[in-house]
C-alpha cells in the first residue's frame, strides 16, 4: 500500500509540475477581458480609423476644405463606374460632369460626359498642404486621372452651395468634432479629481463646501448657458479658434461636478482601507496619499468615464454648431456641416448634405461600444 501511495503521489506531483501558473497584473487582466468584448473591439477599431482619418485629413481629402468649384454648386456625389463599352474593369472610374439648367424648372442638373474615363488613382498630386503642420507636400490619397494625364474633380459626397467638396470638409471637420471630447476631459477631469479627492479625503466642512459648490454648477442649465455663451463669443468678434476654445472651457465648467461627486464617493471608501492607514503610519503626507495611493485606485473609473463622456460632448458641440452658436466659418465640424441642412426643401433636393450626420452617429456609437467594453473589463466581479 505504501508503494502504491508513493506512485500516486509522484504522478500527482508530476501533473502539477507540468502545469503553468501565470500571475497577471491588473492591466493584463483588463486587456484580456477587453479583447473578449467583440462589439467593443469593433467600436475601438472604428474610433481608431476615424482618428487616423482626422489626423491625416489633408492627405485623405482630395481638396482643401475651403476650395470652391463654382461650376459644381450642389453637385451630387460622383458615381463610381466599373463597367463601360469595353466591359467590366476592377479599376473604378468617373466621368466628367457638365452643369446645365432644366428649361422647365430652372434648376441645375448635372450630366456625365462619357467620352473620357477618369480612373481613381492612389497617391496623386494636387493642392499643396502642410502634413501634420511639419512639412509641405501635395500628395493626396486619391484623385481622378485620365490615361492622358488630365484630371477632373471627383466628389464622393457631393458639394455644398459654394461648390466645396463635402468629403474633404467631412474629413477635416472630424478633427474638430473628435477633439472636443478629449479636450473637455483634459480640462474637466483634473478639476473633478482635485475637488472630489479633497472632498472625500478630508470630509467635514471642506466636504460640505465643495459639494454645495458642485451642486451650484450642476443646477446650471447647460444648453441655455452654452447657447448664450456661443452667441456672446460670436458677437465679440473673436476668431474661430478663440470661439472654439471658449466652447471647450464652457463645456468643462458645466461637466466637472458630476465626475467630482462620483470620485468623492470612491475616495470615501478607499480612505478607510488598510493600505491608507499604513501610509499614514509611515509618515506619508496627505498629498502623497491622495496622488500615490488613492488616485490609482480610481483610475479605472476615470478611463471609463472619459470614454463615455466623449460622445456626450460630441453631441453637445454638434447641437451648438447645428444651431449656429458653435463652430463657425472658416473652421468646420460635423455639426457645422449639418447647419446647411436646416432647410427641409434643401434636404429634399440635396440629401447628401446629411452625410456628416451619419459620421456623428457612427462616432457616438463607436465610443459607447468602446466605453461599455472598458466598463465590463474593469469590473472586479467580471469573469476573466
Amino acid at each position: 500500500m505504501a508503494w502504491l501511495r508513493s506512485r500516486k503521489t509522484k504522478k500527482l506531483e508530476q501533473e502539477v509540475g507540468e502545469r503553468t501558473f501565470v500571475s497577471r497584473s491588473q492591466g493584463e487582466m483588463i486587456w484580456r477581458a477587453f479583447r473578449r468584448h467583440r462589439v467593443g473591439n469593433v467600436g475601438s477599431a472604428i474610433v481608431i480609423l476615424l482618428a487616423l482619418a482626422a489626423i491625416f485629413a489633408e492627405f485623405v481629402a482630395p481638396y482643401s476644405y475651403a476650395t470652391q468649384f463654382r461650376a459644381y454648386s450642389y453637385s451630387p456625389p460622383s458615381t463610381l463606374h466599373y463597367r463601360s463599352e469595353a466591359g467590366f474593369t476592377l479599376r473604378p472610374f468617373v466621368y466628367e460632369t457638365k452643369r446645365a439648367f432644366d428649361p422647365e424648372t430652372y434648376q441645375a442638373i448635372f450630366t456625365e460626359d462619357t467620352s473620357k474615363r477618369y480612373y481613381l488613382r492612389m497617391f496623386v498630386r494636387g493642392e499643396e498642404y502642410s502634413l501634420l503642420g511639419l512639412f509641405k507636400t501635395n500628395v493626396h490619397l486619391f484623385g481622378a486621372v485620365a490615361e492622358d494625364g488630365s484630371t477632373t474633380p471627383v466628389f464622393l459626397f457631393g458639394t455644398d452651395q459654394f461648390g466645396r467638396d463635402l468629403f474633404s470638409r467631412t474629413m477635416i471637420g472630424g478633427r474638430i468634432s473628435l477633439a472636443v471630447g478629449p479636450l473637455v476631459i483634459l480640462f474637466s477631469m483634473p478639476l473633478s479629481i482635485v475637488m472630489g479627492g479633497l472632498s472625500g479625503y478630508y470630509g467635514g466642512g471642506i466636504d460640505m463646501f465643495l459639494q454645495r459648490l458642485g451642486e451650484v454648477f450642476m443646477a446650471v442649465p447647460g444648453l441655455p448657458i452654452l447657447l448664450a455663451m456661443g452667441a456672446a463669443l460670436g458677437g465679440l468678434g473673436l476668431t474661430s479658434t478663440q470661439v472654439f476654445l471658449g466652447i471647450i472651457i464652457a463645456l468643462s465648467l458645466i461637466s466637472w461636478a458630476g465626475g467630482a461627486r462620483v470620485i468623492r464617493g470612491q475616495v470615501l471608501a478607499i480612505r478607510e482601507m488598510e493600505f491608507v492607514y499604513a501610509a499614514k503610519a509611515v509618515g506619508s503626507t496627505d498629498l502623497r496619499i491622495i496622488l500615490r495611493h488613492i488616485t490609482p485606485n480610481v483610475f479605472s473609473y476615470l478611463i471609463v468615464a472619459a470614454t463615455l463622456t466623449i460622445p456626450g460632448m460630441m453631441l453637445t458641440e454638434a447641437a451648438l454648431s447645428f444651431l449656429g452658436y458653435g463652430i463657425r466659418e472658416p473652421m468646420t465640424s460635423w455639426g457645422q456641416l449639418l447647419n446647411a441642412a436646416t432647410n427641409i426643401g434643401g434636404i429634399e433636393q440635396h440629401p447628401w448634405m446629411l452625410i456628416p450626420g451619419v459620421f456623428i452617429v457612427i462616432a457616438v456609437l463607436a465610443f459607447n461600444f468602446m466605453g461599455d467594453a472598458l466598463r465590463d473589463a474593469v469590473d472586479p466581479y467580471s469573469i476573466v
